[in-house]
This record gives C-alpha cells, structure tokens and sequence, in this order.
C-alpha cells in the first residue's frame, strides 16, 4: 500500500469521521484500532489491530507515516516521545497533551495562565476534602469522561465512592452556572487559528444531549472574550489541531474554563453540515500544516442531537422510518452494537427557526431511541 500522510490513533467515531474529510482532501490514513470491527476500522481500509498502551503496535501502526494524530487523549506521553525521536511529528504533542490527559495538570497550568477556572485543589484524604469545603465537585485527575469519575459531593458521604476509587482526585468548586457553552479552534504548526461559533451544550446525566450553534442569546462581548480564550489557550499550550474549551457561563456573566479536548469533539460534530469546514477537515488541515478552512456557519442555526442507545437495536432499519418522517435532517450513524446510553450516532438539522431546527433534530434522535 501508498504510505499514508497521516496515522490516527484510536478506532472510535471521531476517527470514522475523520475518514470522511481524508477521502475528500485524498489524505491516507492509516488507523491503530482497538478491535477488527470497531467504528473506524468499518471504514478505514489500512488499520492495525492493538493496543494504543502498546509501544510495538504503536510503531506497527504508524509505519512510514509522518504525522500521527488521535481519536482519544489516552496514549502514554512516553510512548509519544519515543515516536517523535524516531522522526514522527505527533499533532498535537505530548507537551500539549498532558494538559488534557491530566486534569490537575490543566488547572494549574491554566492558573499560572491566568486563564479563569473554578476554584480548585488536588486531594489525597478526606481531611483534605474537608478544608477544601462543601458544595464540590471531585474528579479523578486523569481518564474521566461523559460523566464517568466526577461526583457531586455534599457531605463526606458522597465522597464514598470517588475515594473508592482508589485514584488521584481534584477537587472543584460547584460552579453556579447559567449553561454550558464551547469554543472550538482550529490551529496549525504554523500558528494559523481558526474560531468556530461559540455553542451551547445541553447535558442529561453528565453526557452531552445537544449542542445549539450559535449559543442562543449569547452577549456579542461574551462571545468574543469565548473566542479570544480558546485561541489563546491553543497558542499558549501549542495545541495543533482541534481543541474544544468547555466553558461554563456563570449566573454573573463570568466565563470558567471547565474542560479542555485536543481532537475533534462531540460539540462540534454540528459542523460536518452546519459549518462550511467541518471540525474533521480543519483537524486534518491542521495536523498536516495545510491552511485552514472557513469556519462560518452555513445557516442561521444549527442544532446536533446525540443518538443513545435505547429500545431500537437496529439503526440501519430504523434509519428510512427517520428518514421518512424528517427527510431534511442529516443523520451520521457510527456503526456500533446498541447499548443503553452509549452514543451511536448523531443527527443534525439546520435552518433560520431555531424552535422548527431543534424540533426537527429532537424528533429524529427520538425515533433512533424509541421507535
């Protein structure tokens, strides 16, 4: 086979996605996937079977590529720093990812940053736990996801589980927050960056349900300070690809920095159709040092509705019921067994009504959930 420009790291959606733009720039990806038939290994033709903890698979993988790029943030940094001594460019690199790798690593970066974060604090005894205060939120510092590793505590005997756990935790602050807003870039070795609208993203049990872009109602001035913060934290960090900046909109107006994503993320997946360059083809420009797309939204309002497994066991035969019922909503299915509340695909709807978009977006999720 062709060497590929690029090697993705991870089998799951965001790299079936990414296959999606690479066929369109006529990039050659080359995948490490987890299994045979995972999301992306459906779609990408050269993929490697193993373990991204593999060092070997990791070398077996990548090959003659030069680039290697990630579905996920979990791979070993030293595993990473032994590829780029062996002459491959990892986008982004170990030095950034650690800040979204580790999450007590992220607060204090960002704090000597100056970047504004909920008060915070790592923990190590419930005494400590105790002098941060309650109300609190603690999270395990590194692999927490969609909910998983964060509780809500209130008293030591929420705290139960979290020290369970047995793991290294942070302690936040409750923030009381008006909603959840996204600010995604795009940025290049070469320093070129691009904003996507500011979203908002609604969660249901700590997983993202829907994302409206642009955020409804949101102050031009607060939308603006969203942006310059997100481009600031990819130069500062020297993120090269996507990175989604997680904000909260404080009750006062305020903006905190929540979470940090260095790949495309679940908040931008509205782009494939609303955006004239999707999150995907900028990830890929971006890691390949090309110059990056327009990032202007396509239709007045955009809205993406998570697909959770629920009653319906099979997409691909519910898919005409939807598509009957709302021929104008796009829909993107992953290719994964259907399991309660896992993410099996999305779909996204468009147009210059945001009551008629959201309405036709929820009505296709929910036909994909209950049929």
């Amino acid at each position: 086979m062709p060497t590929p420009e690029l090697a993705v790291i991870g089998g799951g959606q965001l790299a079936r996605m990414m296959q999606q733009s690479a066929i369109g720039l006529g990039v050659r990806i080359r995948l490490l996937a987890e299994g045979p038939d995972v999301s992306a290994a459906q779609v990408v033709p050269d993929h490697v079977v193993g373990d991204h903890t593999d060092l070997d698979a990791l070398r077996t993988a990548v090959g003659d590529a030069p680039v290697v790029t990630f579905d996920h943030e979990h791979v070993p940094p030293e595993h990473l720093r032994a590829l780029e001594a062996e002459g491959h460019a990892c986008r982004p690199g170990p030095h950034a990812l650690l800040y979204a790798q580790d999450k007590a690593a992220m607060r204090e970066r960002l704090g000597a940053l100056g970047v504004p974060c909920p008060r915070n604090a790592t923990i190590s005894s419930r005494d400590d736990l105790e002098a941060f205060g309650y109300p609190a939120v603690v999270k395990t510092t590194r692999g927490g996801y969609d909910g998983k590793g964060v509780w809500v505590v209130r008293s030591a005997a929420d705290a139960d589980e979290a020290f369970a756990a047995d793991r290294p935790l942070l302690a936040e602050e409750l923030v009381d927050f008006r909603r959840e807003l996204s600010a995604l870039v795009a940025r290049s070795p070469s320093g070129e960056v691009r904003s996507y609208p500011v979203v908002e993203s609604r969660q249901v049990g700590g997983v993202c349900a829907e994302v409206i872009a642009p955020a409804p109602e949101l102050d031009a001035d607060l939308a603006t300070a969203a942006k310059a913060l997100a481009e600031r934290i990819a130069t500062e960090l020297d993120v090269t690809g996507i990175l989604a900046v997680e904000l909260f909109e404080t009750a006062d107006g305020r903006l905190l920095v929540n979470e940090l994503a260095m790949r495309p993320h679940n908040t931008g997946h509205w782009s494939i159709d609303g955006a004239e360059t999707s999150q995907f083809e900028n990830h890929l420009r971006g890691v390949l040092d090309l110059p990056l797309g327009c990032t202007h939204a396509r239709a007045s309002w955009s809205v993406m509705v998570n697909v959770l497994g629920g009653d319906v066991e099979d997409l691909v035969a519910q898919r005409a019921v939807v598509l009957a019922a709302e021929p104008d909503v796009k829909v993107h299915l992953y290719g994964k067994a259907v399991k309660a509340g896992r993410k099996v695909g999305h779909v996204t709807a468009y147009g210059s009504d945001l009551d008629d978009v959201l309405a036709r977006a929820r009505h296709a999720a929910s036909l994909f959930t209950v049929g």
